[in-house]
């Protein structure tokens, strides 16, 4: 009977492995909550530092031609890209004589500065570029010395310092430099905002559905332990590469979401035996055997679907893979680790006033469940499955033809709200100044010998010919229209050096525009006298999606690759694996089309919070949703499959099976769903466009895919296939038995 309360063992009355474990947890368990307690804090601790040592860019690969040109051109020429941009804005012209003894001052101070590495100004020259079409603002362009966290920490004094003590001059700061520091603190912000947000609001959900505080708190606390050990070990990965800010709200996104979710499936079903009339003891033990195994094979899924991120060479997504793997992999473990010792501790409190009720026998557990509303909808919806499938996918289809028309750009400084300073800044840039100073084309002439040649003169006439380019500057002079329009004068000495020479190349077209890149293709294309490398930001987005097509095949081969295998290691079937990954791709792609008609074409502002368009979708984010999403469904996947394969083993009916098993975990995954949907909203509260895209967006998939998906669809396609869901030929049979594990076999052998 299910409801004795025997020993677990193995053969002959000895206890087994599992059980000798459990009562060492149980004889130590008030040692090991201490133990767990004084190491989360001491985590804690290490994993605070991460905050000043996250980098703000990672977007395009290290090893591209416009990285490696931006580079040369920052180590070599003391060129390229700014770090700090400061707008000097007069209450006149920037020409009367008080504006420009101020300008002067200014630059002469600047210049002076430790820390500046070069600087380009308006005064004294009065360079044309640097001046705004009404001549009220002028540039003044500075390279500061050090790395990344060492220029954004100099750009933020420098910004302070400008700010005030420049009358009657008033200074504003844009360049990459302000705009990864202000990334940072809104950030940080949003971080906390987000948890203020979903935190109560999780507590009392999890409350709700347990009727029990002490449940809530216990599935909660597994978030936060996986959560506080992955900041500790980004804070490490720092010490060795490039961690993206964003990997901190991803990380406690993500870790609160899976991390209850495990929680829920374990302490659910650890209430289920105690009602069964099982002792605290056996109730762990049958629990973490059974929950406990469908617990861990999800993380492991979850855990090399983000795996499938560090085949892209850009340390953005490498950085989200590392967080997003760590997180997985110790919302996990900490679930079948330490849950189990809190639930040895917390007895029989966990019960409340919800949850299963003792039941005498399967024919009553038979008799509640058919009472459920999820079972009556497995039967409502296997009744007519052909009609549920005609009706779903299109709508699901429909969702997705906006992905049609995508168009791909990267993230820069409109990435924060419209009102940083740092955005407001850089939208003066580009609509008040007849040339984007901070964005045109370099090319980088590594190794040519000699930078005065007629090679050189020639291959700047040819530049100059192509279509978008407006001037072409470099040590031979200024060239338009295939004609030199000037001749070398003193500053065009910057554009030669020991290592070779470069070209600045002034374009009216936008950087992140289709334009922008059939002018990056035709500059490649111009024959020059040694090997070019054209950089800036639209060289950026070229090389960028270039390194994505290449590598997602691979990425979208390892996750169907890992979901198929493992999910045929719990099943024994090869149909429910393609249909898992089927209809994971039919949700995701409607999902993709959701977010371009809201943030590319800037629908639905009034719901998802205010943003600005620039009519493109960033590369990278789709990529790194499509491996969340595609581990995070299997959560669902195993939990409505462990339950299903239960039942059909019991009776060897599929429809019952599947109305069984959903009726089982419907209200588990549906409140799991609820709670990761919480935490990703509480993502898309956020004022920076990444995170309010990726919290929409992975909000939008786990909605889907609890509902229309478990719900619906997979009861459908499973009625239609019959017999055929656990259909396996002779030689995978024995790979299965050999090496596959269910929750069924662990619940007989318990």
């Amino acid at each position: 009977m299910t409801g004795e309360a025997g020993p677990v063992s193995g053969p002959g009355g000895r206890a087994t492995r599992p059980e000798r474990l459990v009562r060492l947890l149980s004889r130590w368990r008030f040692a090991l909550l201490a133990l767990t307690v004084l190491v989360t804090i001491g985590l804690g601790a290490v994993g605070m530092g991460v905050f000043g040592k996250l980098s703000g860019g990672g977007w395009t690969p290290a090893d591209s031609d416009s990285a490696r040109a931006d580079s040369l051109l920052r180590e070599h020429f003391r060129s390229g890209s700014p770090d700090l941009v400061l707008l000097v804005e007069a209450p006149g012209s920037v020409d009367e004589p008080q504006a420009a003894a101020a300008g002067r001052h200014l630059t002469e101070r600047l210049r002076a500065d430790a820390r500046v590495q070069h600087l380009d100004s308006y005064w004294p020259q009065g360079d044309p570029a640097l001046v705004s079409r009404d001549r009220r603002t002028a540039l003044i362009s500075l390279r500061l010395r050090g790395g990344e966290h060492a220029t954004a920490a100099a750009a933020e004094d420098i910004r302070r310092e400008t700010a005030t003590g420049t009358a009657p001059l008033k200074a504003s700061a844009a360049g990459r430099a302000v705009a990864k520091r202000d990334l940072e603190k809104q950030s940080q912000h949003d971080l906390v905002r987000a948890e203020l947000i979903a935190a109560p609001l999780v507590l009392l959900i999890l409350v709700w559905i347990f009727g029990n505080v002490l449940s809530a708190l216990l599935a909660l606390s597994v978030g936060g332990i996986a959560v506080v050990g992955t900041l500790a070990l980004l804070h490490a990965l720092t010490e060795f590469t490039q961690v993206s800010i964003f990997a901190v709200n991803l990380t406690t996104a993500l870790g609160f979401g899976l991390a209850i979710d495990y929680g829920l499936f374990i302490i659910t079903r650890h209430r289920e035996e105690l009602a069964a009339g099982r002792d605290v003891r056996q109730a762990v033990l049958v629990s973490v055997r059974t929950a406990g195994r469908t617990v861990f094979f999800s993380a492991v899924t979850v855990t090399l679907s983000m795996a499938a991120l560090l085949v892209f060479p850009m340390y953005f997504l490498r950085s989200l893979a590392y967080a997003g793997m760590s997180v997985a992999a110790l919302a996990g473990l900490t679930a079948v680790l330490v849950l189990p010792v809190c639930l040895l501790a917390a007895g029989h409190r966990v019960n409340g006033r919800r949850g299963p009720s003792p039941s005498s026998g399967e024919g009553t557990e038979s008799a509640d469940a058919e009472r459920g509303f999820f079972f009556r909808t497995a039967r409502i919806v296997m009744r007519r499955p052909f009609l549920t499938v005609i009706l779903v996918a299109p709508a699901l289809l429909c969702l997705a033809a906006p992905f049609q028309r995508v168009e791909f750009g990267l993230s820069d400084d409109r990435a924060l709200p419209a009102s940083s300073p740092v955005h407001r800044a850089t939208d003066v840039l580009r609509n008040d100044f007849d040339t984007q100073a901070t964005a045109m084309a370099s090319i980088v002439l590594p190794g040519l010998t000699s930078p005065s040649s007629r090679s050189l003169s020639e291959y700047a006439r040819e530049i100059s010919l192509t279509a978008h380019v407006v001037r072409v500057d470099t040590a031979t002079g200024s060239y338009a229209g295939g004609d030199r329009q000037a001749p070398p004068t003193q500053s065009s000495a910057r554009f030669s050096g020991a290592s070779g020479g470069w070209l600045s190349v002034v374009t009216d077209a936008e950087p992140f525009s289709a334009e922008g890149g059939e002018l990056v293709g035709a500059l490649r294309a111009v024959p020059a006298p040694v090997r070019a490398l054209v950089g800036g930001d639209a060289a950026a987005l070229v090389d960028t999606r270039a390194a994505v097509g290449e590598r997602l095949g691979p990425a979208v081969g390892i996750i169907v690759l890992v979901i198929c295998t493992l999910l045929f290691l719990f099943t024994g079937s090869v149909l429910i694996p393609v249909k898992a990954v089927l209809l994971n791709l039919l949700s995701l792609t409607a999902t993709f089309g959701a977010i371009v008609h809201v943030f590319q074409d800037g629908n639905l502002r009034w719901l998802v919070g205010d943003f600005l368009v620039t009519g493109t979708t960033d590369t990278l984010l789709p990529v790194l949703m499509f491996c969340i999403t595609f581990g995070v469904s299997m959560d669902y996947e195993m939990f409505l499959l462990s339950r299903i394969m239960e039942e059909h083993r019991r009776t060897g009916d599929t429809t019952s099976a599947v109305a069984f098993g959903l009726e089982r975990t419907g209200r588990l995954f549906t409140a799991a769903a609820l709670v990761l949907g919480i935490t990703m909203a509480a993502m898309a509260t956020s004022g920076l466009t990444p995170l309010k895209l990726l919290g929409v967006g992975l909000t939008l998939a786990v909605v889907l895919d609890a509902t229309l998906v478990r719900m619906l669809l997979v009861p459908a396609i499973m009625k239609m296939a019959g017999r055929a869901n656990w259909w396996c030929p002779r030689p995978l049979r024995y790979v299965h038995a050999r090496f596959g594990v269910s929750e069924t076999e662990a619940r007989a052998t318990a």
